[in-house]
């Protein structure tokens, strides 16, 4: 490639003494390069006489070809460079559902902005599965509900934070109340997440009933929240929600905010990641949840001013 760029700013300059000056080296060194060069090709591509030097026909017919080759170069120089730090290359990303209600919108677009060249590979799923992939290295990292029941190898950093909300029938008995008990739904069917596919977030809101001094009901198991806010929707029973949730309210369902034994367990959307085989992308996306996560943080613990009364 040197020889290449020597053959360039000659072919442009058709002067030793020039290009030798736009390639910031001595005049010897850059006549000794052509030399070789033409010498590893087998043709002449410079003439040289007392008027001057003038590209042969072979010269002229490869100088295109000369200048191609260089930026192709420099373009795989950039492009090395730029996926060994995290600003090009693929980064396939498992989620759930609930993810796309608030976090996904705020980190998307964030990221998008700072790694252009990153080509996002995104993949829905149930966090049982997003596990799985994470592991197996067919995706780089998931964002998946946390607490996480199932043992894994991968590492699991949480990202965002959340509680639960009961989602109510708009016509329930208890749809006018501001604030409720969760011991107020004990009696109720619940629309409860699937212990086999989402065993984390099943036993949270199983052990949030449990403190308030009941099991739940089981009518109706579902994976993905959007399912289970659809399911109260149709009248098949209340449930415990992320309060995330409420950001998409279906028409004809109640978010309640709950107190009271069962209402302080947290919940929320981590990020599932591999340290031994973090990729750069992989590690850029993260370095923005972190930002945002700490971010958020700073936020929750502000000050606030006192309402006038």
């Amino acid at each position: 490639m040197r020889e290449l760029r020597h053959f360039v700013a000659l072919a442009e300059t058709l002067n030793f003494h020039r290009a030798a000056e736009r390639l910031h080296m001595a005049q010897p060194p850059l006549t000794a390069s052509i030399r070789k060069l033409e010498t590893e090709l087998g043709v002449v591509l410079f003439s040289r006489s007392r008027r001057g030097t003038v590209l042969t026909d072979v010269g002229a017919a490869v100088l295109q070809h000369a200048r191609l080759a260089l930026f192709h170069a420099e373009q795989f120089r950039r492009v090395a460079k730029a996926v060994s730090t995290g600003e090009a290359g693929s980064l396939k990303v498992g989620f759930v559902g609930s993810a796309t209600y608030a976090l996904m919108p705020k980190v998307m677009p964030l990221f998008r902005e700072r790694y252009p060249a990153i080509e996002l590979q995104l993949a829905e799923s149930t966090t049982r599965r997003i596990l799985e992939k994470v592991e197996s290295g067919e995706l780089d990292v998931g964002l998946l509900r946390f607490p996480v029941s199932q043992v894994t190898k991968v590492k699991i950093t949480p990202v965002e934070s959340d509680v639960f909300v009961a989602a109510l029938p708009a016509t329930h008995r208890l749809a006018k109340k501001r604030v409720i008990e969760l011991k107020d739904l004990a009696n109720e069917p619940f629309v409860l997440y699937s212990a086999q596919d989402v065993p984390g977030l099943h036993s949270v809101a199983v052990l949030a009933c449990q403190q308030a001094g009941f099991l739940p009901k089981v009518q109706q198991a579902a994976v993905q929240v959007q399912t289970v806010v659809s399911l109260v929707e149709s009248g098949l029973g209340v449930a415990l929600v992320p309060s995330v949730a409420m950001r998409h309210s279906a028409r004809n369902v109640i978010f309640k905010s709950i107190r009271g034994p069962g209402s302080d367990l947290e919940i929320g959307i981590a990020l599932a990641w591999q340290p031994d085989i973090e990729t750069s992308a992989a590690r850029c996306l993260r370095t923005t949840l972190e930002e945002l996560s700490l971010a958020a943080k700073h936020l929750a613990i502000l000050p606030t001013k006192p309402k006038r009364t």
